[in-house]
């Protein structure tokens, strides 16, 4: 069964950091597309970034560009979401989505992919 479990969210300062950690478990880790979303509340789901295992590319929203770097370890079956320069706008629900096998990639339009699986999420806030 495959799983993804967020962490790493919490309270921090306009200017701060904060890194999630997405651990991902019941697949084979060398084959896979890796989104982040966030979601406000009263706000439409958005994507913030991609990175696939077989081409290591990575995407990322242009609200988070410059701020935001998504890496994967694959010993530790994780991807990372680093957050800098974190602002009040950025607060939001995060979450993780994946697809695995049968060449996943991610592409321009990851934020419109159908993904199969998804965590349950991690708070972020920033206050101002």
């Amino acid at each position: 069964e495959v799983q993804l479990v967020e962490s790493g969210g919490g309270l921090v300062q306009a200017g701060g950091s904060l890194r999630l950690s997405c651990a991902a478990s019941g697949f084979t880790f060398d084959d896979y597309a890796i989104a982040w979303f966030r979601q406000a509340p009263g706000k439409e789901r958005e994507g913030v970034s991609c990175i696939s295992s077989a081409d290591r590319m990575t995407y990322y929203a242009d609200s988070v560009k410059g701020r935001f770097t998504i890496s994967s370890d694959n010993a530790k079956n994780t991807v990372y979401l680093q957050m800098t320069s974190l602002r009040p706008e950025d607060t939001a629900v995060y979450f993780c989505a994946a697809n695995v096998g049968g060449g996943s990639y991610c592409t321009g339009n990851y934020y419109r992919s159908v993904y199969d699986y998804w965590g349950q999420g991690t708070q972020v806030s920033v206050s101002s």
